[in-house]
């Protein structure tokens, strides 16, 4: 399925997704300011950090902005997607949990910060999760939180109801759209199967 076509189809649904993130931020930015947190001095980028997405939305919201770049800009980023998916091949290969720097990231920086994902987001600040039939579980913060803040008194930030309404959001995009099946691609695998042209329609690595 060609990018322009999936687009036109979840315009809707990405407008209120964008309504969700604007949640997130909010209740992201309050906890952190009471916490007085900022990343400023990292020396450990999150952007490092190996994850995988696993919803159709977000990977269309992520191409949406890949779109919207200059073409010199969308060849630096695919170009580095691919070297990056090259990377992590090899660490997985050798046996070891890949830690390759994210595309996106452009002299430290997020360079699609408004398109970034739900985890991109929340990551940072310690957190509950309350996941039915498991017990709740709090997430620690990452390494420049511990180191500024790790001895302050926790403050709630609760993941769940983001979470919750993205896992609702996601499930009407299927329906709508029809797709189905599992969806698992790292951040460098969405970008590298954009360079192709065609958007991904299963959650298979380009």
């Amino acid at each position: 399925m060609d990018i322009k076509t999936v687009l036109s189809t979840c315009t809707p649904f990405l407008q209120r997704l964008e309504e969700l993130y604007g949640r997130m931020d909010r209740e992201y930015n309050r906890i952190a300011g009471l916490y007085g947190f900022d990343c400023r001095g990292c020396t450990d980028n999150c952007c490092h950090t190996f994850f995988y997405n696993h919803t159709y939305l977000e990977y269309c919201f992520l191409i949406k902005g890949l779109a919207e770049l200059s073409d010199e800009k969308q060849k630096a980023v695919v170009d580095r997607a691919v070297a990056a998916c090259a990377a992590m091949k090899r660490e997985k290969t050798a046996g070891k949990k890949p830690r390759v720097l994210c595309p996106l990231n452009e002299n430290g920086l997020c360079g699609m910060h408004g398109h970034r994902l739900m985890i991109c987001r929340l990551h940072g600040i310690p957190y509950d999760l309350h996941t039915p039939g498991r017990p709740p579980f709090r997430g620690s913060g990452c390494f420049m939180f511990e180191k500024k803040c790790g001895s302050a008194q926790y403050i709630v930030f609760d993941r769940t109801p983001f979470y919750l309404d993205l896992s609702e959001l996601e499930l009407e995009f299927r329906q709508a759209t029809g797709l189905g099946g599992k969806f698992k691609m790292t951040i460098a695998e969405m970008v590298a199967g954009f360079g192709t042209g065609r958007a991904v329609t299963r959650g298979e690595a380009p």
